[in-house]
């Protein structure tokens, strides 16, 4: 304690009244992280005529296989348009499998194929670079701060479909 001051450093409970300052740097934050962390799998994309939303595509489909289109289209929140776009190509390119659904014959189900699994792999796996450098400079206490903060910002919706898929095996 010096002079009626404690040395610890600011709880969560004094981070509640951030300046506008302060909230303008960490928005400025959040863009230039997004950049970095888009770039290297854009990078690898961008040989191959691909962009985000294939890339986006890819990890979902990756991350739950046998997925609907209606559910990617939720998760992804895209037109329908869009996305039957971006579909219509990976499937083309032999990235994506469509299987009729075994219950309605009007569901399409989303397969990565062998090759779509090696493509996500490299994706991912740059980003996963990325994240674990990252994560290990900042501390396992900056690690879940961080989560939590990104989890408080998702809509309600968002929260929900985020949830199920960090619960759903890797």
């Amino acid at each position: 304690m010096v002079d009626g001051h404690s040395l610890r450093p600011p709880t969560g409970e004094s981070l509640l009244y951030l300046t506008d300052e302060q909230l303008r740097q960490g928005i400025e934050a959040m863009f230039f992280a997004y950049r970095g962390f888009t770039a290297d799998p854009d990078r690898i994309l961008a040989g191959m005529d691909y962009g985000r939303a294939h890339h986006r595509a890819i990890h979902f489909i990756n991350r739950a296989p046998g997925t609907t289109v209606n559910n990617l289209l939720n998760i992804l929140g895209v037109t329908k348009q869009s996305l039957n776009r971006v579909l219509r190509r990976l499937i083309e390119d032999g990235l994506v499998e469509s299987r009729v659904g075994t219950q309605d014959k009007r569901e399409r189900h989303l397969y990565l194929t062998e090759e779509g699994q090696q493509l996500e792999s490299r994706l991912s796996d740059a980003q996963r670079a990325r994240m674990r450098a990252a994560y290990k400079d900042a501390g396992p206490e900056a690690v879940a701060g961080f989560r939590q903060v990104l989890e408080a910002m998702m809509d309600t919706d968002m929260r929900r479909a985020y949830a199920r898929l960090k619960d759903a095996p890797s």
